[in-house]
């Protein structure tokens, strides 16, 4: 297989990009961008550590994300598997990447930036969800965002195709790893998992 091997290569296969994709770049969160990333309830966060990428899908009942001003933004980390790829990736290698879905909408937005860290109970408790907080909070400066170009949904059909049957479940997939796990019974859970563990 013949494989790309410099940048020149790269980009001599494509058309120079146009006007309006470099100028939709911001780097700092403008009234419009925020608007959209306020109403976004789902992102996906992707990081970088010494043992390579991760990436990392974050949901909320309200907006996933705080914006704290026009360069800050705060996602909680809500409960989870404790698994903390993504926190152990933040804590080494500051660097990420959002990318902000709203259902329905074919527009994606993208955010690149940096992150720290930070379990300060002055900040976790200010995102009380039920009488839970966050065990810390993902807290970002915000380095450039843009939107992404609506073709990728739309050829998806993602908002408007049907729903896919017979694909694995969640215990389905652990039992192929871990045989006697019982996979029914961890489906059958899931939903009141969900409810009462979410934060």
């Amino acid at each position: 297989m013949k494989t790309v091997q410099d940048i020149d290569a790269l980009e001599a296969l494509y058309d120079t990009a146009s006007g309006a994709a470099l100028t939709k770049v911001v780097h700092r969160l403008t009234p419009q961008y925020a608007k959209w990333i306020n109403t976004s309830r789902f992102v996906v966060l992707t990081t970088v550590g010494p043992e390579g990428t991760d990436g990392s899908p974050r949901g909320d009942i309200d907006p996933v994300v705080r914006i704290v001003d026009d360069n800050t933004l705060m996602l909680p980390d809500w409960r989870g598997n404790n698994r903390i790829d993504s926190l152990r990736n933040i804590v080494r290698d500051g660097r990420v990447s959002l990318m902000f879905m709203v259902p329905g909408s074919s527009n994606v937005i993208r955010v690149n930036g940096t992150a720290v860290l930070t379990d300060d109970e002055t900040v976790t408790s200010t995102f009380e969800q039920k009488t839970m907080h966050p065990k810390s909070v993902i807290v970002i400066t915000v380095g450039e965002a843009y939107f992404q170009c609506a073709k990728a949904i739309m050829r998806s059909e993602l908002w408007t195709g049907d729903a896919v049957a017979g694909l694995p479940t969640a215990g389905e997939l652990i039992k192929e790893q871990q045989a006697e796990f019982d996979a029914k019974g961890y489906d059958d859970a899931y939903p009141d998992y969900a409810k009462d563990r979410m934060w």
